[in-house]
């Protein structure tokens, strides 16, 4: 079966060098390819060259070719690229690889994926995963989530590797929320670290953090199992705690109080948004991702927000 990676993006170009060096016949769609054809190389991903077997093109009808179509774009352009995709795509595997909620319907991937595309199989890719990683070939293991199991077991089949080991799950709105709330408490890992209030502190926001997590995803018909796993747990533990890591490095800057770049994208800052009115919506009570939203939208600075929420009334754990 062919495999299609829809954004050549860091992660998008990652999946489509480890696919092709498990034997796959890829084919990576990129807007602008003029780079991609001329080096071979992302500039999202220095160093790491296109294997020969990566076809690379600017047509999404060409790509949508495939049998399975990997969605590497970020949540809040998903959409749109499913409005661009004007061909028939009835019982193809779409793989969502972007993590956060939709701000204009406060879903995940699955649901805007059947928004669009009803008839195709929705399929969640998410877990504890750098893309310079998985290029480099370093052992890396995942969640695959797909309510249908025939569907769940050939995708968790077709789309392993030797380096990319993935574990399969049919709780797909457990995934994509363990994917999506990770990246809103490491912007406020980030933010405890650049205020220089040490790893205790990060330790207790990653706690208190995860139970936010859970506490939406069950109340969401999720099972709490799920959030323990690779796409809860595994994700919150390495976003949380490493520089590689975005959502992390943008909480850094906004607790030293430093700028950061316009133009990395930073999902746990729009997952803040979209958790926020979800939240208010379903009557739960999620301060931290409360907090991040307003700080990362400049409603209240770093010290503010630490100091609120250590002001909060005390109560059993």
């Amino acid at each position: 079966m062919s495999i299609a990676v829809l954004g050549a993006g860091a992660f998008g170009t990652a999946l489509a060098v480890t696919m092709a060096r498990g034997g796959a016949n890829v084919t990576l769609w990129a807007r602008d390819t003029t780079t991609l054809e001329i080096s071979r190389q992302s500039p999202r991903l220095p160093g790491v060259e296109l294997p020969k077997t990566v076809s690379i093109t600017p047509e999404l009808s060409q790509a949508a070719q495939a049998n399975t179509l990997l969605l590497s774009v970020p949540m809040q352009s998903l959409s749109g690229l499913l409005a661009q995709l004007d061909v028939p795509l009835s019982g193809k595997h779409l793989v969502a690889c972007c993590k956060g909620i939709d701000l204009s319907t406060l879903t995940g991937p699955a649901d805007v994926i059947r928004q669009f595309k009803p008839h195709a199989v929705q399929a969640i890719l998410t877990g504890p995963s750098f893309a310079a990683d998985i290029a480099s070939g370093l052992p890396t293991a995942l969640t695959l989530a797909c309510a249908d199991d025939a569907a769940g077991q050939s995708l968790q089949h077709q789309l392993s590797t030797s380096t990319l080991r993935l574990y399969r799950s049919n709780d797909v709105t457990g995934a994509e929320l363990g994917g999506a709330l990770k990246n809103v408490i490491a912007i406020a890992c980030g933010t405890t670290i650049g205020l220089g209030m040490g790893d205790s502190a990060r330790a207790a926001l990653m706690t208190r953090g995860f139970a936010e997590m859970t506490r939406l995803a069950t109340h969401l018909g999720a099972r709490a199992e799920t959030l323990s796993g690779l796409s809860g747990m595994g994700d919150l533990a390495l976003t949380c705690m490493s520089d590689q890591s975005r959502n992390y490095r943008f909480g850094l800057s906004r607790g030293r109080s430093e700028s950061f770049d316009a133009n990395t994208t930073v999902e746990g800052a729009k997952t803040a948004e979209a958790v926020t009115k979800l939240a208010a919506k379903v009557g739960l009570d999620m301060p931290i991702c409360k907090m991040v939203y307003e700080l990362a939208t400049h409603q209240v600075d770093a010290a503010d927000a630490v100091r609120i929420l250590l002001s909060r009334p005390l109560k059993e754990e």
